[in-house]
């Protein structure tokens, strides 16, 4: 792991639910870029296990603990998962920016993807339109592939993208603080209706570019 930036005092507290190829990463990032986290996993140990490796700045706690804790949460887990998670805490994610990476995808038993929703249909939109009034839904972090959130983080000297969507301004500038902590240059691609060109398939997700964009070629491709 890259030496660790000097730690950042921020206000807000991120949670990262999801010790996978995602999670594991972006939380490898944010703490590379000097953030301090929560890591939470359905089995503690294995948070445990990876706040110990990441070292200094990562926490780990257990999922319910992250939830209460938590000014930002990181949902890096499946699709269904979150749709799980959404409806075991409701209400007590009032308030909180919800972050959604996830993709609707599984193996098509052909060595490639498939969806497990209709093609027209977003995962971004499904999740927020299940979190209760007051939560924040922000879709990032998931249109780019787990190697790229290893090999592309503080590229230099041109930074790669990394796309988000969000209706709260508020919410979405937040997001975008961490996106650059995480590493990679934040461009907004719009609201929340707009998560379906950043998901797998979408025109602006990593497997459909086949690379991951500068600043300023992704600003063309909007």
């Amino acid at each position: 792991m890259a030496p660790s930036a000097d730690r950042r005092v921020t206000m807000a507290t991120t949670a990262i639910v999801g010790t996978g190829n995602i999670g594991a990463r972006l939380a490898a990032d944010l703490v590379d870029g000097g953030q301090d986290i929560l890591v939470a996993s359905r089995e503690l140990g294995s948070a445990r296990e990876l706040a110990d490796r990441l070292g200094e700045g990562a926490t780990a706690v257990s999922v319910d603990d992250a939830v209460s804790r938590a000014d930002i949460i990181v949902f890096a887990v499946w699709f269904d998962v979150i749709k799980e998670l959404v409806a075991r805490y409701g209400d007590r994610l009032k308030g909180k920016i919800v972050v959604d990476p996830s993709n609707p995808i599984e193996p098509d038993g052909q060595g490639g993807f498939t969806k497990t929703i209709p093609r027209d249909q977003s995962s971004g939109v499904v999740i927020a339109s299940l979190l209760p009034d007051g939560a924040r839904p922000v879709k990032a972090f998931g249109t780019m592939l787990a190697g790229t959130l290893r090999d592309a983080a503080h590229r230099e000297p041109e930074r790669a993208v990394a796309f988000y969507a969000a209706d709260d301004l508020e919410a979405g500038a937040t997001v975008a603080d961490l996106i650059s902590a995480a590493g990679f240059d934040p461009i907004r691609v719009g609201g929340i209706s707009e998560s379906l060109r950043i998901e797998v398939f979408g025109d602006l997700h990593e497997g459909t570019l086949g690379t991951q964009p500068t600043a300023d070629e992704a600003r063309k491709l909007l």
